[in-house]
């Protein structure tokens, strides 16, 4: 089994935040995939699934961006996970928006949702599908610009690349990183211009 984690927050009033996408990804894959409905479960909402030939476990943490570890770490004790048999979709300031880039491992880089599951899994050899929002600019707009609402503007890659994500994820779950990348590129190109 693999554990899909989307990172974002649980408020209503914070679903169309920069910093929930995330969950919106997670959210297409499971409409796409027929995923069973979201139940409340390990700190979390969770949906089971196949994508492709791989079981699939998707959760959104319900426990707020900075403490994700806990509901991520709860999940991969239940069912025994590995790392490595994690996956984190969170956004990411340093891509542009509507890139998206896979590694396995690495720092935090300032998210708090990858810091806190790095804390509570005691380990950040986790994969993450790192999906570019833009970067305001200065640093002091950060905090703003990842907890305010995508934009009209944003509306058109931002549905291009949910479902690039979505159709492009039995790649993923085979574990060919680099061909999931190449044809969510090809599907919904980065879209530069916006953020």
């Amino acid at each position: 089994m693999q554990l899909w984690v989307g990172l974002g927050n649980p408020e209503p009033g914070m679903a169309r935040n920069r910093h929930n996408i995330g969950f919106m990804a997670v959210d297409v894959i499971a409409i796409r995939h027929g995923f069973s409905p979201w139940r409340q479960r390990l700190k979390g909402l969770v949906a089971e699934g196949m994508v492709g030939q791989h079981k699939v476990l998707a959760l959104k943490p319900q426990t707020y961006m900075n403490v994700s570890g806990e509901a991520v770490q709860a999940a991969a004790s239940f069912y025994k996970l590995a790392p490595e048999a994690i996956t984190a979709f969170h956004d990411e300031l340093d891509l542009v928006p509507g890139k998206v880039r896979v590694k396995r491992g690495g720092g935090a880089a300032g998210h708090n949702g990858l810091r806190s599951m790095d804390r509570m899994l005691g380990s950040p050899d986790y994969w993450r599908v790192r999906l570019g929002i833009g970067h305001p600019g200065e640093k002091e707009r950060v905090l703003g610009y990842v907890l305010g609402d995508f934009g009209k503007a944003d509306r058109d890659w931002l549905v291009r690349l949910l479902d690039a994500v979505a159709d492009a994820a039995v790649l993923l779950a085979d574990g060919e990183s680099e061909a999931f990348m190449s044809k969510v590129a090809l599907l919904a190109p980065p879209d530069g211009s916006s953020g």
